[in-house]
């Protein structure tokens, strides 16, 4: 996935122009209101003590998931501020580290196992969201939320700023000039259907997370994690000194060369290369289920994932039977590669095997990425079989008119 996966749902809306609607009284304004003034724990201490009281209230349950992913997000744009996140060509190719996080002049020191700490948090909260969205049954659940007005002490200082309020960074990410005032306007009814896919994307995520957990990278943190984090901590400190002879910008090209060269990992922790297949195989029944659901809606308010006969929130994005079900052969196709039944193409010449790409996760063996393209990594995993449909690919290309991979991002 090209976005925040790549990242969580906020970083998917502020990659869509905010378009002005009629002003909505939600009775969820506790909701609103601790989302607007970043007060994730009080909100979730709040909302899981109402939910104790109704067990059967999915409406606030599905608020409780809201902000317990806008806490999480926060969470985890704190710890890259903490450590000093770098802005660069190689952060900008990770999802995650995507995020807009502001500079900062004082990084706390980093080391490896910190890292790895911070994607664990990460996890841990996707588990928690997802085990809160998990019961929600009733099919007319509908939470209305201005997405827009949230905001996050991203640095951590106790104070909430201009700068850290989602409508500001939209404007300031996309050049796109917007305002308050249209955020306040601007409003998704969140429904059954977006319950679902919600808990198909914190998989998406925790299949991301459980793969990168599952390898040890602490060489390439050593030798290169100056690129990403300002005060890394590494046997090589003259690394994070300044640039050499082969500097670019602010970048030296050695370290780059460096970076490819030891994306080279040895299994650390099999069982969570597992567990991310089994996220993987989650996320496309999720998806289905998301369909089922959206296909059967009869209303027509503000929709984040509208059918065909509906009217999206996200200006100029229209949705039709043919795009749906297209994307349903995809899921289906998908399912054969995730389970074996059908096997990736292996791209070297004469060679009629293919590999099959469940048991790169529930087999793991070093993850070398160079003989990986050059296809000696793959030698374990060939085998005799009916590979992917290529016809199904070509008519996604077709259908989505090019754009698959940003409407996939959106349809999960």
């Amino acid at each position: 996935m090209r976005l925040f996966l790549c990242s969580l749902l906020l970083t998917l809306l502020l990659l869509f122009p905010f378009a002005p609607l009629a002003q909505s009284k939600t009775p969820f304004a506790d909701i609103e209101t601790y989302l607007i003034n970043a007060q994730f724990q009080e909100g979730e201490a709040a909302l899981v003590a109402k939910i104790q009281e109704n067990q059967n209230n999915d409406q606030m349950r599905f608020g409780l998931g809201i902000v317990q992913l806008m806490g999480a997000t926060e969470k985890l744009m704190q710890s890259l501020y903490r450590y000093g996140l770098q802005q660069n060509g190689i952060t900008q190719f990770f999802p995650i580290l995507r995020l807009p996080v502001p500079a900062n002049p004082q990084p706390q020191a980093v080391t490896y196992k910190d890292a790895r700490n911070i994607l664990q948090n990460l996890l841990d909260d996707l588990t928690k969201i997802r085990a809160t969205l998990e019961p929600i049954k009733d099919s007319q659940v509908k939470l209305p939320v201005r997405i827009g007005l949230t905001r996050m002490d991203f640095n951590a200082d106790g104070k909430l700023e201009e700068n850290e309020s989602f409508w500001k960074i939209f404007s300031l990410l996309s050049g796109i000039q917007t305002t308050e005032k249209a955020a306040e306007d601007f409003a998704i009814a969140f429904d059954f259907g977006d319950v679902i896919w919600l808990k198909g994307y914190c998989n998406l995520l925790s299949a991301m997370t459980q793969t990168v957990l599952g390898y040890d990278e602490s060489k390439l943190f050593d030798s290169t994690g100056h690129l990403i984090f300002a005060n890394a901590q590494s046997p090589y400190p003259f690394l994070a000194k300044g640039t050499g002879i082969f500097s670019f910008g602010n970048i030296d090209i050695s370290d780059i060369v460096a970076f490819v060269h030891l994306m080279n990992f040895p299994v650390a922790e099999p069982e969570r290369l597992r567990a991310a297949m089994q996220h993987l195989q989650a996320v496309t029944a999720l998806s289905r289920q998301s369909w089922n659901a959206i296909l059967a809606e009869t209303d027509n308010d503000r929709e984040w994932l509208p059918n065909p006969k509906q009217k999206a929130v996200i200006p100029n994005a229209a949705v039709t039977q043919e795009m749906i079900d297209s994307w349903l052969a995809f899921l289906d196709e998908a399912d054969t590669l995730l389970t074996g039944r059908r096997l990736v193409p292996f791209w070297r010449k004469r060679e009629v095997r293919g590999i099959n790409l469940n048991k790169v996760f529930n087999d793991p063996q070093t993850f070398d990425l160079i003989l990986w393209v050059q296809g000696t990594a793959a030698d374990p995993y060939l085998e005799f079989g009916k590979p992917t449909d290529a016809a199904t690919w070509q008519r996604l290309l077709e259908v989505f008119r090019g754009q698959f991979f940003q409407f996939a991002a959106w349809f999960n």
